[in-house]
């Protein structure tokens, strides 16, 4: 049970940092290693100075819906973490972890939402100025899809998690 109990809480944390990787670096779509766009910002390398040159992106009408849900499923997977220590001190033998469960469930839908919005709609999202056929979605892109089966799994097994003295 011991064992258990270290993989779950395992599992979240690298889901979390992942999650918060996801959400805050800059590449959600990538042009030839010079230019990249995530939620944020859109930014290009300046070769002349070696250094990182970002703008906001622009607003469109799938955006903050993509940004609020990546915050959103960060929210719910850090709630989830903190009160599954809690539960963990506090609950009574044979209790089950509901809330934590439910909490990284919706952190799960959460993020399948934002990639999956993401995905449809990266056209829109997008500067209309770049070439979207040059370019292709980046690591923090494909961290996001990663965490969708690891949040889902993880609260399904909160779910079913029993404590145990």
């Amino acid at each position: 049970m011991a064992y258990l109990l270290m993989f779950v809480t395992l599992l979240h944390l690298i889901t979390l940092a992942m999650l918060f990787i996801a959400t805050m670096e800059k590449s959600w779509w990538v042009w030839d290693g010079l230019e990249n766009s995530d939620l944020w910002y859109n930014c290009r390398f300046d070769n002349f100075t070696g250094t990182w040159l970002c703008s906001s992106s622009k607003e469109s009408e799938w955006l903050p819906a993509v940004q609020v849900l990546m915050v959103l499923s960060v929210v719910f997977s850090s709630i989830s973490f903190l009160v599954f220590l809690g539960q963990l001190f506090t609950m009574s033998k044979g209790g089950l972890f509901y809330f934590t469960g439910l909490c990284q469930v919706f952190a799960g839908l959460a993020a399948f939402s934002a990639a999956l919005i993401y995905t449809l709609h990266n056209k829109e999202i997008l500067p209309s100025s770049k070439e979207q056929t040059s370019g292709h979605f980046g690591y923090c892109y494909i961290l996001a899809w990663v965490c969708v089966p690891l949040l889902l799994g993880s609260g399904v097994i909160y779910i079913h998690l029993r404590k145990k003295e």
